[in-house]
């Protein structure tokens, strides 16, 4: 793999020219003094963007989240806030939010008072803690339950008020854990459009972690994928779907089908590639560099069309394994080149070709579509 520990540059960074706001320099991160759980982070994020850190378990986006919150040291390297260094100031005096899966609110305090207490450390005069707290509930739409507890109000609610909380006392940075994890479904999508609707009216930067690739691509400016302490590919999220830069992005964002071959031949930007069972295919040059390379072609099932013309970049053979009826889509899985998970999606429409399953059928797709990867 070829990862990208920083890009800045006006394609990957849709605020790219201002003073990167938060940046980690060369960071490191070992918890038993040998193993780096985060290797030689460098990543800039401009004021007012929304960057989310995205990958498995493990990967390393938590850790790096807790180092910028104050919650756990760097081994190496340095983080600044604002230009400044905040390696050695203690949380409670970085000024960043908090929102965390399990919303950490104060059980025995009403919502008003949860949102208040942040306010109080600070000192801040009551007439002013209580415009404040007003105005905080006003942007969740949640000002009604000011006096309610915690076990009063849903998860949802909950998770509302734990946002409210994080953005009370107006802070220039807001940090989020996983914040809709424990959200079923239906409320998890409709949290993302408030929090991401709540960024955009306030300006302020937003630092998300979460491993769902949907919630990822949905709310933020620039997805930065992690794996095994590093990032992958930073870009926007159009980028990270339509032009992933090894196999790892290609599987881990959206679906994806994968195919197996030799590299036979390169023109410029685009390739040949032998596949498993002998059928030559073009594909676009990502992650190859010279003939007889081993490669792993990326093809999203939207762009994979059943019955093509005969003016499509390639044409190969699948034999249907599996129909699942979808609603607005049916799900077509088949054998292909030697994979039996290849997958196309045919939209449900009243003139679409009936399907059967064990039958051999015509499938094609453009060879910008199909990106030549890393063989992982």
């Amino acid at each position: 793999m070829v990862p990208a520990t920083s890009q800045t540059d006006s394609q990957t960074n849709p605020k790219a020219g201002d003073k990167a706001f938060v940046r980690f320099k060369n960071v490191q991160k070992s918890y038993d003094g040998e193993t780096l759980v985060v290797k030689d982070l460098n990543l800039d994020i401009a004021k007012g963007e929304f960057l989310t850190m995205l990958g498995p378990s493990g990967s390393g986006k938590t850790t790096c989240l807790m180092m910028l919150a104050g919650f756990e040291t760097a081994t190496n390297g340095t983080i600044e806030l604002g230009g400044n260094s905040i390696n050695n100031i203690p949380p409670h005096k970085r000024g960043i939010g908090m929102v965390f899966q399990n919303y950490a609110l104060f059980p025995h305090m009403s919502v008003g008072e949860n949102l208040a207490f942040p306010l109080q450390v600070r000192k801040m005069a009551k007439p002013d803690i209580q415009a404040a707290v007003e105005r905080a509930l006003g942007m969740v739409q949640m000002i009604d339950f000011i006096n309610r507890r915690p076990a009063q109000l849903s998860g949802g609610q909950q998770q509302r008020i734990a946002l409210a909380r994080a953005l009370v006392f107006e802070p220039d940075l807001v940090l989020m854990d996983e914040p809709l994890g424990a959200l079923d479904k239906q409320l998890r999508e409709h949290m993302q459009y408030e929090i991401k609707h709540i960024h955009e009216n306030l300006g302020v930067t937003v630092v998300y972690v979460t491993h769902d690739q949907s919630e990822a691509l949905t709310m933020s400016d620039r997805i930065a994928v992690f794996n095994d302490g590093v990032i992958q590919q930073l870009s926007t999220p159009d980028d990270l779907y339509e032009r992933p830069q090894n196999s790892f992005v290609a599987q881990f964002i959206g679906e994806n089908n994968k195919l197996s071959g030799t590299v036979t031949g390169i023109n410029g930007a685009t390739c040949t590639v032998k596949l498993a069972d002998g059928k030559e295919v073009a594909a676009d040059k990502v992650n190859v560099n010279n003939v007889g390379d081993k490669t792993l072609l990326s093809l999203r099932p939207e762009r994979v069309e059943i019955d093509p013309p005969d003016s499509m970049d390639d044409i190969v053979t699948g034999k249907i394994e599996e129909l699942i009826y979808l609603g607005d889509h049916i799900r077509v899985r088949m054998n292909v080149a030697g994979n039996d998970e290849f997958i196309a999606k045919v939209r449900n429409r009243g003139n679409r070709r009936e399907l059967e399953e064990g039958q051999d059928i015509q499938i094609g797709w453009l060879s910008s579509d199909c990106k030549a990867l890393d063989s992982a």
